[in-house]
């Protein structure tokens, strides 16, 4: 199996962003691509169905076919912690059930993007959080860092966390939250220099989000070799 966990330094850092970016990017070098969203908070009535705007997102991305239960096995209305949605609902959320679906979805395709939810360690229940799903997937990871103040601090704890739990970082990305942050080339070198992983790519800050264009500013080279 091949495929990634997409990873964030927060909450709204762009994590579905690049993952749609990843499957278009790998779709582009004639691959079988798929995004999941193990776990979605927020959604919206549209013709009678709820939906998660990432999720739909993802779902455009790929290029392939799939129930929308595998795509996204656990899908909140509220758009809160996804332990107190789950718990508002009266559901647990089950990394099982997770793996379960990944495995069926990486039976179809060649390359899986899997976008976590929140930042590394949002807990999923009382005991487990998304550190703990990316551990059962056993994916590397790729860290989407928000390019904004405090951006150093939240990538290397959430590295540190990912070292904690032995999960891979295979690759970072840039995305340039704040268009006006100040001292941005310094703090875009310090991360380089400090994350036990390449830079991927920068993406500059966007009005409106915009996965194809974020594809563009993937290396093929870069993504092939991660395969």
């Amino acid at each position: 199996m091949s495929g990634f966990f997409i990873a964030g330094t927060d909450t709204g850092v762009g994590k579905t962003l690049v993952a749609a970016a990843l499957l278009h990017a790998y779709a582009d070098l004639g691959l079988r691509v798929l995004g999941m969203k193990p776990v979605a908070a927020g959604a919206e009535l549209s013709a009678g169905v709820w939906v998660n705007e990432d999720v739909a997102m993802l779902r455009a991305a790929g290029n392939v076919q799939a129930a929308p239960e595998l795509l996204n096995p656990y899908l909140f209305r509220e758009p809160i912690a996804p332990h107190i949605a789950a718990e508002h609902k009266g559901v647990r959320i089950e990394i099982p059930r997770i793996r379960a679906a990944f495995e069926a979805l990486a039976a179809e395709a060649d390359v899986v993007v899997v976008e976590g939810v929140g930042g590394l360690l949002v807990p999923l229940s009382a005991q487990q959080d998304a550190a703990d799903l990316a551990v059962a997937l056993d994916l590397p990871l790729i860290l989407v860092v928000g390019m904004r103040l405090g951006c150093i601090n939240h990538a290397l704890l959430t590295a540190e966390a990912m070292a904690a739990r032995g999960l891979k970082l295979a690759g970072w990305v840039a995305n340039r939250l704040d268009p006006a942050m100040a001292a941005y080339d310094e703090n875009l070198s310090a991360l380089s220099r400090r994350l036990p992983a390449p830079l991927l790519a920068e993406l500059p800050h966007m009005a409106s989000v915009d996965p194809r264009r974020a594809a563009r500013l993937l290396s093929p080279q870069k993504l092939t070799a991660l395969l």
